[in-house]
């Protein structure tokens, strides 16, 4: 049995994206329940040195729209990182969904020895297809993601692994 690189990607980002949509309705769901300024909790960060929540999401959609784009041999869309509120995000993730589910799977299909470069800060680091996802973006977006359920379980919002993983 094989699995193209479309079903290792595309699909695989969607799935978290939308379980991470779930974990920030609870989030927004707490803070209303208990009188927490949505602020605190899109502001909130691990460590002081860390991003805050709100910049976890705009890099775990950025990772994922990017790299189905590059895999696909395409430029990804740019958004502003503006976002500000919970709605804001839902906003961003749906729209990045969106942006995945129209690249078709022969898009993507045999990308596995495509080069794919990037610029990370001042240096430029260069893939191959299969290298890229399997070792940078995807390691990359699933740090994001679970940082940012860290940061709402930290701050008191009832999550589990279950929320994490979603349902099969």
């Amino acid at each position: 049995m094989t699995i193209s690189m479309y079903q290792a990607s595309a699909p695989v980002f969607v799935r978290m994206l939308n379980n991470l949509a779930g974990v920030l309705k609870k989030a927004a769901a707490h803070a209303e329940a208990k009188k927490i300024d949505p602020a605190v909790l899109l502001h909130a960060r691990l460590y002081p040195d860390m991003f805050a929540l709100v910049r976890q999401v705009q890099i775990a959609t950025d990772n994922a729209k990017g790299c189905v784009a590059r895999l696909a041999g395409i430029d990804p869309p740019r958004y502003e990182d503006k976002e500000s509120s919970f709605a804001e995000l839902f906003s961003r993730i749906e729209k990045t969904i969106a942006f995945m589910t129209s690249v078709k799977p022969e898009q993507i299909d045999g990308s596995e020895a495509r080069t794919i470069t990037l610029k990370v800060r001042d240096q430029t680091i260069t893939f191959t297809g299969l290298v890229y996802l399997l070792n940078y973006a995807q390691p990359n977006f699933y740090f994001h993601v679970t940082t940012a359920y860290g940061i709402l379980r930290h701050n008191g919002v009832e999550l589990g692994k279950p929320d994490f993983l979603g349902k099969a």
